[in-house]
């Protein structure tokens, strides 16, 4: 359902931002993220003269590297676009990550290791939903492979890995009931 009608209005301002999952031939899996800021107007910047419309403002993409276990294996953070022209100087400090795992307390480690003046806001915002991304690119794969290999297990006797993650994955709730009664704990 799309939102409802807006007051009239004018556009102003698109930030965009895209992640994506890649399983590699070495076994490991990256995860990627790139965002931009554009305005949809020309503006002068201190740095870089004047910014056409259209032309981003900011543009910072991260790789993370990671096992199956979703450990940090290896980081590059890259800044093609920024305001300042110091800005991409602080991308080889999100090697700090390398060896923190994704799960509990990630957001926790992201602030120790790159948040402040450790780090660049926007590259660090873009690490908080990579967690996410990892898992939704690792987990079903593992589980279709796993399912693959285990075709004698009914699905329906597999604990779900999303059991209790989520409103509609509570154990009491329908969606359990319906795809995982084994699991389901209400009435």
């Amino acid at each position: 359902m799309p939102l409802p009608d807006a007051a009239p209005r004018k556009h102003i301002h698109t930030r965009a931002i895209d992640y994506r999952g890649y399983e590699r031939e070495d076994g490991m899996f990256d995860i990627e993220a790139h965002m931009t800021d554009v305005k949809t107007y020309a503006f002068k910047n201190k740095w870089r003269g004047e910014v056409p419309a259209g032309e981003a403002l900011h543009e910072m993409l991260l790789r993370v590297t990671i096992d199956e276990r979703f450990e940090i294996r290896d980081v590059i953070a890259v800044t093609d676009n920024s305001p300042f022209a110091m800005c991409p100087n602080i991308t080889p400090n999100y090697k700090a990550l390398i060896g923190i795992r994704m799960g509990p307390g990630w957001r926790r480690e992201i602030r120790q290791k790159v948040g402040g003046t450790a780090g660049c806001t926007h590259l660090t915002e873009l690490l908080f939903p990579m967690a996410t991304v990892a898992m939704q690119t690792i987990w079903p794969l593992l589980r279709h492979r796993s399912n693959q290999a285990d075709s004698d297990i009914p699905e329906s006797e597999k604990k779900p890995g999303v059991l209790d993650t989520c409103h509609a994955w509570a154990s009491d709730s329908v969606v359990v009931k319906e795809n995982a009664p084994k699991f389901y704990t209400g009435d």
